[in-house]
């Protein structure tokens, strides 16, 4: 079992960063913490606070690696002008190992950074001491900490987001110790918080690219950390196994279809339930899952139901509405294909719950288009905004 320590510093200090653009940010910092994870450092933390003017510039610059892929919904209401803005950042883990040669604990870590921004000639005394290298700069620079959230302590409350690094945390996914199944624990974690504030105002844009963007900067981080300690089991298992080992995890009723690799689930949004079918496609190697509209489409109300999903799909990345013709179903499919890789818990994840955000998202749509409650633009603009 790993335990966790934090060691804090308290640190009120302007600090002299440097941003995307090269020039100077300085902040106002408050606390420096190092993360400890059976008495090794596994995480240095930085908090600082920030006028609302300076958010708003670290907001539109993406500062601190602050992009709108990584963001949970803002909560609790609105900034306001009168109140310093809470941010906290972690230093990427590739740099940890450099500030540790020089420091071993909280309150050097802030003067070793302290004197890097100042410039000084004569140097702090340091634990460690060793000349400069060109990684000491990147200590200081903005892209070289990751947002992890920004709050707002108002009179009413708490106002502000987490970012996907707050329940993910690169130097968490880079221990030895580190699972598949924590590592989606994060990212679920992180897509429940979003749908449940935003599910009932996000465009399809808008999540397909979410969902996108945390593809792209998970999906190296899995494949770099378990490239090891996965490879020999699950690229042995046949695909079936490993969806099926995905659901059973996660807690999800399904029965598998005699004669197929296929199983079928039951799930429950906030706007239905409906029926779900997981495939193996084993020759291919390729997984695929569907959300199966609860409600056929009437025959006359298929051309209406059809040009539905042609608008709402033109745009959509992760997956796509299908309609059979034939009689009536509408189903959401996502897939992906692992030819020459394997098919672990982390990639199952996204597959699954992307499928069921946009099914739930749109499902009052479908149903109201095929009542003939609204015209087909009606329908996609109550739900996209």
């Amino acid at each position: 079992m790993m335990s966790n320590h934090i060691e804090n510093f308290p640190w009120e200090q302007e600090l002299t960063l440097n941003d995307s653009s090269n020039s100077p940010l300085t902040i106002r910092t408050t606390s420096l913490s190092l993360v400890k994870q059976d008495n090794q450092i596994i995480e240095c933390r930085l908090s600082f606070c920030v006028t609302l003017e300076l958010y708003h510039y670290i907001d539109r610059e993406k500062l601190f690696n602050l992009k709108s892929e990584v963001r949970a919904p803002m909560s609790g209401g609105d900034f306001i002008s009168s109140i310093d803005i809470q941010i906290k950042t972690s230093l990427a883990p590739d740099l940890l190992p450099h500030l540790l040669e020089h420091v071993s604990t909280a309150e050097a870590a802030a003067n070793y950074l302290l004197h890097l921004s100042q410039q000084v000639e004569t140097p702090v005394i340091l634990e460690n001491p060793q000349s400069d290298t060109p990684l000491t700069s990147k200590l200081l620079n903005t892209e070289s900490w990751l947002c992890l959230s920004i709050k707002q302590q108002q009179p009413n409350g708490e106002v502000g987001y987490n970012t996907f690094w707050n329940y993910l945390n690169p130097s968490t996914i880079n221990h030895p110790e580190a699972t598949s199944e924590a590592i989606s624990a994060g990212i679920v974690d992180f897509f429940q918080e979003w749908t449940q504030a935003n599910l009932s105002e996000a465009t399809k844009n808008a999540t397909s690219e979410l969902l996108e963007g945390i593809s792209s900067v998970f999906q190296g981080l899995v494949d770099e950390t378990f490239s090891e300690t996965e490879e020999d089991t699950t690229a042995k298992q046949s695909l079936l196994t490993a969806i099926t080992n995905f659901f059973t995890s996660d807690d999800w009723q399904f029965v598998k279809i005699p004669e197929q690799s296929t199983l079928r689930l039951l799930f429950r949004g906030e706007n239905g339930q409906w029926t779900c079918y997981a495939t193996a496609r084993e020759e291919q190697q390729q997984f695929v899952f569907y959300s199966v509209c609860p409600i056929n489409v009437p025959e006359n109300q298929r051309l209406a139901i059809a040009e539905f999903i042609t608008r709402v799909n033109y745009g959509m990345i992760m997956g796509n509405f299908e309609l059979d013709f034939s009689d009536g179903e509408i189903r959401y499919k996502t897939g992906i294909d692992v030819e020459g890789d394997r098919l672990s818990l982390a990639l199952i994840k996204p597959v699954v719950y992307a499928n069921v955000m946009m099914m739930d998202e749109y499902l009052p749509g479908i149903l109201a288009v095929i009542e003939g409650e609204v015209e087909v633009t009606e329908a996609i603009a109550r739900i996209e905004g």
